[in-house]
């Protein structure tokens, strides 16, 4: 994936640049990132907050782990608690 297309997933998930050069998601706003390198597949999932720094993907998860990627290898984001989502609720039923 190119950089255009993560600034365009990024802005349609509307993040916002924090002081540290980190564009971060809004709360309980999360995405799943889809990384493949070689034939070997990797998710990281509950991203709260990237950065494009020299043609790697910092990604930082609610638990605080950070992830390097290549940008090249990243080719699917799945966003999880857009805006606009209707909020899922425990239990049965609507």
């Amino acid at each position: 994936m190119v950089g255009d297309s993560l600034s365009a997933i990024l802005e349609k998930a509307q993040a916002k640049a924090d002081k540290e050069g980190l564009s971060v998601l809004p709360e309980g706003t999360t995405a799943t990132l889809y990384v493949s390198h070689g034939g070997v597949g990797l998710t990281v999932a509950k991203v709260d907050a990237v950065k494009v720094e020299k043609g790697m993907l910092h990604a930082r998860t609610t638990k605080r782990e950070t992830y390097m990627l290549e940008i090249g290898d990243l080719f699917a984001v799945a966003l999880e608690g857009t805006q606009g989502a209707p909020a899922r609720r425990a239990g049965f039923g609507a």
